[in-house]
C-alpha cells in the first residue's frame, strides 16, 4: 500500500510540475502546483473518510472537494501529457486555471477550516408544564371582606345624614348610595326603600320634647 501511494504522489507531482512550468511558473516555484492540489486532496479525503471531525455538513462540503480536488489532479496530468504529446496546444485558458488553483485551494481550505471548527449550539426540548419552576411575585391580593346587611344599613344612615346636612335637608338618591357605598344598582334601591321607611319614624322622634 505504501508503494502504491508512493509511486503515484511522485508521478502525479512529476506531471503537475511540468504542467505548471508550461503555463508560465517560475522553475523555483512550479512543484507548489502538486502539492498544493494533492495535499488538499488528502485533507478534504481525511475530513470526508474520517468522521471525527465536524458535522454533516463538514463532511459533505469534504467529499465535494476531495473528489473535486482528484479530479484536478487527473485532467491536470492528462493535459500535460497531452501538450507534451503535441496533441494540446498552451492557450490562454489553460494558463488562466492553472493560476487560479492556489487562490481557489486557499479560499476552500479556509471555508473547511470554518466548518470542521464549528459546533452546533445544543438545542433543549422545553420542559413540561408540570416540571417548570413556578415563579412567585411577591403581590398579595386582599379580599375585601364582605359586609353584612346592618353594616350597609347603618353605612345608608349615615351617608344619607351627611347628604341632608349638606343638601337642606333632601335625602339622598339611589344613584347617590351607589357610589357612596359602592354597591350593585338592586342593593341601593332596597336600602334607599329602608331609609324612606325609616324617615317617618326620624321626624316623629325629632318633634317630641
Amino acid at each position: 500500500m505504501s508503494v502504491a501511494a508512493i509511486s503515484a504522489a511522485v508521478a502525479s507531482f512529476a506531471g503537475l510540475r511540468g504542467l505548471a512550468l508550461v503555463a508560465g511558473w517560475p522553475d523555483r516555484l512550479a512543484w507548489l502546483l502538486p502539492v498544493t492540489i494533492d495535499a488538499y486532496a488528502m485533507t478534504s479525503a481525511r475530513v470526508w473518510l474520517a468522521g471525527t471531525l465536524g458535522d454533516g455538513g463538514a463532511r459533505n462540503f469534504a467529499r465535494a472537494n476531495a473528489i473535486g480536488a482528484i479530479a484536478t489532479s487527473i485532467v491536470g496530468n492528462a493535459g500535460f501529457h497531452l501538450i507534451v504529446a503535441g496533441l494540446l496546444t498552451i492557450s490562454w485558458p489553460i494558463i488562466v486555471l492553472v493560476g487560479a488553483v492556489p487562490a481557489a485551494v486557499l479560499g476552500l481550505t479556509a471555508h473547511l477550516h470554518a466548518l470542521t471548527a464549528f459546533v452546533p449550539p445544543q438545542t433543549t426540548s422545553p420542559l413540561p408544564a408540570d416540571e417548570r419552576p413556578q415563579t412567585r411575585t411577591g403581590i398579595r391580593t386582599r379580599r375585601a371582606k364582605r359586609r353584612t346587611d346592618a353594616a350597609l344599613l347603618n353605612a345608608a344612615r349615615e351617608a344619607d345624614a351627611r347628604h341632608r346636612a349638606a343638601h337642606d335637608g333632601r335625602p339622598i338618591s339611589r344613584d347617590g348610595l351607589r357610589s357612596a357605598l359602592r354597591i350593585a344598582g338592586p342593593k341601593a334601591t332596597e336600602l334607599r326603600r329602608q331609609l324612606a321607611a325609616e324617615t317617618p319614624d326620624r321626624k316623629e322622634a325629632a318633634r317630641r320634647p
